[in-house]
């Protein structure tokens, strides 16, 4: 079979953990191609262009930009380091011929570093690996280096992934180098020129067979309210032309005819005209309104459909729905109808393939399943800012039946901590049946532990684990397998404070609330029966309340001498009430407030519900 290749074109992925500095790097290459004008005012980060990824300093959609460098153009995908975004991961790298590995030079390879190399491996990619941040003044190199060889051992790669160049970088300072500096200290090439060199000639040109006709894959999607849907393709072979007709093989095994009406190409960030493309090339087509991800372009006369993009299984679930709360429909939420969350539910399936929506015994309900907590965080997140008001379930894993044996997903969990903390932080998985793996001290005063943990008995660890640490801790998971069901897992050991009454919270109620546990809420704030205002110090949960009022009697006020002597609420984030919540608590979500509450607000029908589990149990 003649094989040709594309020599002007290269098509590389940028993987890492999250923070080891993927963007900074794509920034500075763009900087040095001359990609911008010298007074043209660009953000920092430029490729984080969610609100999301700029508020959080993590990548959550993976996105091209193409450098032009000596008469070469490089498109680089920037892809998110964090397991929970994998579908984007996958689909970033069925686009490109190599990968740029970027492993910090002091934290060294951690879990997400593992989870992005072995999908890189798996697809028989070349490897770069460059040592971001030598100047830092904790940096090792020489011990990072070592452990990434190990780390591809581990991942059992091959003998030719295993021989790959290493340079050395600061991405921050533009600078990169292909010998090794003192830890510490900066590369000694002024520019990044050594690491356009070695994605030259590491990296293969695209290959194609001139005999092949046109297929192109479908890897991402896009939206103008210009052009409606844009399709994100790499072409694998054959040419493909503005305005002409195609045949476009749909994931459902049906072929439609369709004509190419918009053919653009990228050029630094922005998107520009073009009048054709032919094999290698990463083009964004128009004119298909309902076209999807994995979808081929094909050649009308001899269709040949490529294979269907395949991410991995999701690991957790949670129900999300309506608002059911009494405040529903009165803070802002624009959008608080069933067919409306539906409606966006099925937006989001077209885009995101490592989701999916499962209908529940309720019409104003679904189970939503993903990769991770932080994944559909972020959906329900993105949900809230649009106007949307939800009330969401507590995350569970999705199990499965293997060899008629039930079976958990698994997670591998590193742990980077001050070792006057081992005790405290062995003693925390224990309670999660988490199993150690491996232990290593750098003799820094730090030590780094590697656990295996059911996934469900990470739900609500990093909280507990923070404080345990008092914040120095630094956790980090990813997808390990299955394993058979671990038993009963008890990992809140606290119960909550629900308030009994509908009103007002007043800081008189709050005052003598607060030695019973940690209050969430503020004086003033509105409540309602069944809202839980409070962590419970014990195991079960307490009816309180909080709309108490102190009576004024004709020497002082109501309120005198209360407000200086209230410990402040504890403010809860999106993902911090996620994990909070018990099995009969949820998160009711608006766009101006996150609350929790009990899923039956009357208590004394969520007495009977209890007597009922109970006398089921028996």
């Amino acid at each position: 079979m003649p094989i040709a290749t594309r020599d002007d074109l290269r098509n590389v992925a940028i993987v890492a953990h999250v923070d080891h500095g993927k963007t900074t790097l794509v920034d500075a290459m763009l900087w040095q191609s001359g990609a911008f004008r010298e007074n043209q005012d660009v953000d920092e980060r430029v490729m984080d262009s969610n609100d999301l990824e700029r508020e959080k300093g993590i990548t959550i959609l993976a996105k091209n930009t193409a450098v032009r460098h000596g008469g070469m153009t490089i498109n680089i995908i920037d892809t998110p380091g964090h397991a929970d975004f994998g579908g984007e991961v996958e689909r970033g790298l069925s686009m490109v011929d190599g990968v740029v590995l970027l492993v910090d030079a002091s934290e060294g390879p951690l879990p997400q570093t593992r989870f992005v190399l072995r999908k890189a491996l798996a697809a028989k990619l070349p490897v770069i690996l460059v040592v971001n941040k030598v100047d830092r003044p904790d940096a090792r190199i020489a011990e990072v280096v070592d452990e990434t060889y190990e780390l591809f051992m581990d991942l059992d790669a091959s003998e030719d992934q295993i021989d790959f160049p290493i340079v050395y970088a600061s991405a921050k300072a533009g600078r990169a180098s292909l010998t090794k500096p003192d830890d510490g200290g900066l590369p000694d090439s002024e520019d990044l020129e050594p690491l356009f060199q070695v994605i030259r000639e590491t990296i293969p040109a695209p290959a194609y067979d001139p005999n092949t006709p046109l297929q192109a894959h479908v890897t991402n999607l896009d939206a103008s309210s210009y052009l409606g849907r844009i399709a994100l393709c790499r072409v694998h072979a054959g040419q493909i032309k503005k305005g002409q007709q195609v045949s476009w093989c749909k994931h459902d095994g049906t072929i439609e005819r369709v004509k190419i009406t918009e053919l653009m190409m990228t050029e630094a960030l922005e998107r520009k005209p073009a009048e054709q493309a032919g094999p290698g090339d990463i083009i964004a087509i128009a004119g298909i309104p309902d076209i999807m991800i994995g979808d081929t372009l094909a050649d009308p006369e001899d269709p040949r459909p490529l294979p269907f993009i395949t991410v991995d299984e999701p690991a957790i679930s949670m129900t999300l729905g309506v608002n059911t709360g009494p405040l529903a429909g009165r803070e802002k939420g624009t959008k608080v109808t069933a067919r409306l969350v539906k409606d966006r539910l099925d937006r989001e399936l077209i885009g995101n393939v490592s989701i999916r929506v499962l209908p529940t015994d309720r019409p104003d309900a679904w189970e939503v399943q993903g990769r991770g907590e932080l994944a559909l965080a972020i959906l329900v997140e993105t949900m809230r800012r649009e106007g949307y008001e939800l009330t969401i379930g507590k995350p569970r894993v999705v199990t499965k039946e293997i060899d008629g044996k039930l079976h958990e997903p698994v997670e591998r969990l590193t742990v980077d901590a001050p070792e006057e903390y081992l005790g405290a932080i062995t003693q925390l998985l224990a309670v999660r049946k988490g199993r150690m793996e491996q232990m290593t001290n750098h003799g820094t005063g730090w030590i780094r532990m590697e656990f295996i943990v059911p996934a469900r008995g990470l739900i609500g660890f990093r909280t507990e684990f923070l404080t345990e640490t008092r914040g120095t801790g630094i956790a980090h998971q990813v997808f390990e397998g299955y394993e058979p069901w671990f038993g009963e897992l008890r990992t809140r050991p606290t119960g909550s404070l629900v308030s009994d009454r509908a009103g007002a919270a007043t800081a008189y109620a709050m005052f003598n609330l607060q030695e019973r546990g940690s209050l969430f809420v503020e004086p003033g704030t509105e409540v309602y029966e069944g809202m839980i205002v409070g962590e419970n110090s014990r195991a079960d949960d307490m009816d309180v309340n909080i709309t108490k009022e102190k009576q004024k009697t004709n020497i002082r006020s109501s309120t005198a001498e209360t407000f200086e002597r209230l410990t402040p609420p504890r403010a809860l984030s999106l993902e911090a009430a996620l994990e909070f919540v018990a099995d009969d608590e949820c998160v009711e979500l608006t766009p101006n407030a996150i609350r929790l509450r009990k899923v039956i607000l009357d208590s004394k029908e969520r007495e009977r519900a209890r007597a009922r589990a109970k006398r089921g149990q028996a």
